[in-house]
């Protein structure tokens, strides 16, 4: 994944909290990290306004590849991008990076397969045409 195809940035502050007794990010924290990246994405993207009680959003699966530790105090950034845009589901992707020597410095990448969810009905829905075209417009894409 090319850093350059990241529209969207989530900056990060590592809490204490955050690290294990090998002092750095417990690979559990990532997910958070993604998840924090994730709703900044969907709220400046496209400023959805609905009620996640009756439809939103879940995710379905998330892949993690972990290339350098995270410690506590790193300058931590969170790139998002949606790289497929299905009719239920749609991928995300994450670079994690932090700033080092002025340098952005990749620690891990990510993806997460995320579905759209009707609460109240128990299941998947198609992604509402309003999302999509926020995405699309955000992304500067046609289709993906």
């Amino acid at each position: 994944m090319e850093i350059n195809l990241f529209k969207h940035k989530t900056n990060i502050e590592v809490r204490f909290v955050d690290i294990d007794a090998f002092g750095h990010v417990n690979n559990a924290t990532y997910l958070t990290y993604l998840e924090m990246a994730r709703v900044n994405y969907f709220d400046e993207v496209a400023d959805w306004q609905y009620n996640w009680s009756k439809q939103g959003i879940i995710v379905a699966k998330a892949e993690i590849d972990f290339i350098i530790p995270i410690k506590f105090k790193d300058e931590v950034i969170v790139y998002t991008r949606c790289s497929r845009l299905g009719n239920k589901s749609f991928d995300l992707e994450y670079r994690i990076v932090k700033m080092f020597k002025g340098q952005e410095q990749l620690m891990a990448d990510g993806v997460t397969v995320v579905v759209a969810f009707d609460y109240d009905a128990k299941k998947s829905i198609d992604i509402p045409l309003e999302w999509k075209a926020a995405i699309l417009k955000f992304e500067g894409v046609a289709t993906l």
